[in-house]
């Protein structure tokens, strides 16, 4: 069924002002002045939208869809996540990851997870392997799986300067970052390699490394968690300044932030203020997640989970305390990442672009969810639920 959206103030990111959209197919099909649209002889539904403000749905870069954990044992496993989880979240499209465990996690669970997850309403697509390297992948090398496998868009999370990472050598990396490069190239995809940064000294070096002594761009290579700590962050805007990507995690607020969590907040000032833009970055939620805590001996001392929905709530932090215009908000949560990882359907208000929609109140609390043109979230209320929710 057609849905007609009448009255919302569009940012597409661009400020459109006040506009009915026609969503048909699961596609924008027109963006009109008020009143302009006139449907006969077709089933629609009407969807009021005066008062509201419609972003493009939300992409959320790093997620663990299968969940993540298990440095404390079986027991620590975090859960799978659910799609009310993410709808709520305002995010209409997500990438999968594994993270440390490739042992009882794996890339055929991750992708059949995906295509689960995208049955229940929203848009999926994948990184094959884990922390380690070799990479775990589907069809036998990385390669392969981006030419072949239509989920799966780079490699990923690979762990450096981190205990839990697999202590690759340089030429190792550098040869997987290659293979990302061509397989993307042969498979029509941005065949991005996907880095995790832990705490360790050495940072970012092997990214230097790559741009220094080969021949691989630095826009092959995407770091993530570059607000872990305040070095780490300063190292991360000097990759963005040389022609890179960063993306950094949300969840921690300004007035929470310590030399060791470092807010999104802090990470854009720091950024604008090397003059940086906001291009270039991205933010994730690194949902369902383990957040394990090491003591100086590596012992483990502490875990919880990362919510998918601290994503939204860095959204409004940011927006409200006018750090961010809504225009930029939409970048950063929507553009940014579908241009990056070239989901050349997914991040702006268009038409022929998927129709992924949110809608926020005057208090930028979040009312409405579409997802491809299927209506998830009306008034507040989820009309989503997962198989067994």
């Amino acid at each position: 069924m057609a849905l007609l959206i009448r009255g919302g103030s569009i940012y597409a990111p661009r400020p459109l002002g006040d506009r009915d959209l026609l969503i048909a197919g699961g596609r924008i099909e027109t963006v009109a002045d008020p009143g302009a649209i006139a449907l006969k002889g077709v089933e629609f539904e009407t969807i009021d939208a005066r008062g509201k403000t419609i972003l493009p749905g939300f992409i959320d870069p790093h997620v663990h869809i299968l969940g993540g954990g298990g440095e404390g044992g079986p027991a620590t496993r975090a859960p799978e996540i659910r799609v009310e989880a993410i709808v709520e979240s305002g995010v209409t499209t997500v990438i999968g990851c594994l993270g440390t465990d490739s042992v009882t996690r794996h890339m055929n669970s991750l992708v059949a997870k995906a295509r689960a997850l995208e049955t229940e309403g929203i848009s999926t697509f994948c990184f094959c392997g884990s922390y380690e390297i070799p990479v775990r992948t589907v069809t036998g090398s990385v390669r392969g799986d981006l030419v072949l496998i239509d989920k799966i868009i780079g490699a990923g999370e690979i762990a450096l300067s981190d205990h839990r990472s697999s202590q690759p050598t340089f030429d190792e990396f550098a040869r997987l970052a290659a293979e990302c490069r061509v397989g993307g190239m042969l498979g029509g995809k941005a065949g991005i390699l996907h880095v995790h940064l832990g705490d360790g000294p050495r940072g970012l070096d092997f990214l230097r490394r790559l741009i220094g002594e080969t021949e691989i761009p630095a826009a092959q290579v995407v770091p993530t968690h570059c607000n872990r700590n305040r070095r780490l962050l300063q190292e991360a805007v000097e990759w963005v300044l040389a022609g890179g990507f960063m993306d950094v995690t949300a969840g921690t607020a300004p007035e929470q932030e310590t030399d060791s969590d470092v807010s999104v907040e802090t990470a854009l000032r720091l950024l604008l203020e090397k003059g940086g833009t906001l291009e270039r970055v991205t933010v994730s939620s690194d949902g369902n997640g383990s957040l394990p805590v090491f003591d100086a001996a590596g012992r483990l001392v502490g875990l919880t989970v990362a919510s998918p929905r601290s994503l939204l709530e860095t959204f409004r932090s940011l927006v409200s305390r006018g750090i961010l215009s809504l225009e930029q908000a939409a970048r950063l949560f929507a553009l940014n990442p579908a241009e990056i990882y070239k989901l050349n359907r997914k991040g702006s208000i268009e038409p022929g672009r998927d129709a992924d929609l949110v809608f926020f109140d005057r208090d930028f609390q979040l009312t409405d969810v579409i997802a491809a043109g299927r209506l998830l979230m009306a008034d507040g209320r989820l009309l989503v639920k997962s198989t067994f929710g």
